[in-house]
């Protein structure tokens, strides 16, 4: 357990390690602008810390170098819930990030002028919040009838652990993203039957992602948080990517999509139409939420279910920013929305922090003070 820590006021605080808060730091670091970084796992790496073993850096989508250390591509077969957080580990000790972990916030409160961070290991005041938490503590678990009734095993793809836990199984997979579809490809060639189910009818890309269209997705995504809507899932918007080996599961019946069942029986799942199907395992590959209940003090929440976010500043508390959050959840995103968070924090708080217009675009040498770890 981490000893309780009472660390007065600092500039800005940053909750999370992973990219998005790994960049915010960088950026911060860069204005030199004192901060911590707070992180609720054990050792670094984000969201790819809790990857499933068998996901190789073959199959790994979307990964981008974090702002000032190149990502040397690992070996195809290398798993990514290793690759990945060592790269992390590498680039907290080159720029010598103040990371504290693991630090678990359970509530941020509105102090005037300022905001106190409360954690496991003490409390935090601060001028600005750069909240970076992420969706992977908070797997969404749709609810259906007859769902505690079934027999046999239920599990979200937050704990899937590899194929062989599906040999010899009759498999249901529920959900319309990446994930399920590629676990499905995955876990099919041991499982004795599967049957794929989404809430809506998959839409296919074929062509490469270009930037002209990275920027409408991104526009399409931002269009709802800044109406203070809940954000829309990435693949909701640009479709699931149509290869060489989605193909080949379409034809083979492996990626042959069902609608929604309406119910859970003991021995599997049934459909409004009679049709059933008799299942071991049910594999919720239905996605995540972001994790912002420590935030809930703070009333960020509108009526829309979501908080209003006008670049990364919310609207209502712009001593507050979301990155990883609606369009900057990717990483290419959230390295953008690190910087951006950051810039913005610089101009408001400026005075402050005692920084005049000056440096809102200077590049200043990266300090070296020790780096801070609980222990």
């Amino acid at each position: 357990m981490p000893r309780s820590v009472d660390a007065g006021v600092t500039d800005v605080v940053v909750i999370g390690a992973g990219q998005a808060g790994l960049s915010a730091s960088y950026f911060l670091r860069k204005r030199d602008v004192d901060h911590v970084v707070l992180d609720a796992n054990p050792a670094p790496g984000g969201a790819w810390l809790h990857r499933w073993p068998s996901l190789r850096m073959r199959t790994v989508h979307g990964i981008h170098e974090l702002p000032g250390m190149p990502f040397e591509q690992p070996p195809p077969d290398a798993p990514a819930n290793e690759a990945i957080p060592s790269y992390f580990a590498r680039y907290e000790q080159l720029f010598d990030l103040p990371v504290l972990r693991p630090v678990t916030v359970t509530s941020v409160v509105d102090d005037a002028p300022l905001l106190k961070v409360e954690t496991s290991a003490g409390t935090w005041t601060t001028r600005g919040l750069i909240n970076a938490t992420g969706t992977w503590r908070r797997p969404f678990w749709p609810h259906y009838p007859g769902q505690s009734t079934f027999l046999g095993r239920q599990l979200h793809t937050a704990d899937y652990r590899g194929p062989e836990d599906f040999a010899g199984k009759r498999v249901v997979v529920v959900g319309g993203g990446a994930s399920a579809t590629q676990l499905l490809l995955e876990l099919a060639p041991l499982a004795a039957a599967t049957r794929w189910v989404t809430r809506h009818e998959p839409v296919w890309r074929e062509g490469p992602f270009t930037e002209d269209y990275g920027r409408w997705v991104v526009g399409m995504v931002e269009e709802r948080v800044r109406a203070g809507l809940i954000p829309r899932s990435v693949v909701s918007v640009t479709g699931l990517a149509l290869t060489d080996q989605t193909r080949a599961a379409i034809a083979s019946g492996v990626l042959q999509r069902w609608p929604m069942f309406t119910r859970i029986t003991p021995t599997g799942v049934e459909w409004e139409s009679g049709d059933r199907f008799d299942a071991d395992v049910i594999l919720w590959a239905t996605g995540f939420r972001h994790d912002l209940d420590h935030l809930t003090p703070l009333r960020l929440r509108g009526p829309g279910g979501g908080v209003q976010v006008e670049g990364t500043r919310v609207v209502h508390d712009p001593r507050v920013h979301l990155v990883g959050y609606g369009p900057s959840a990717s990483t290419i995103g959230a390295n953008r929305a690190g910087r951006s968070a950051v810039r913005e924090l610089v101009r408001d708080l400026g005075r402050d922090l005692g920084l005049g217009p000056a440096s809102l675009d200077r590049v200043t040498h990266v300090r070296t003070r020790p780096s801070a770890r609980l222990v």
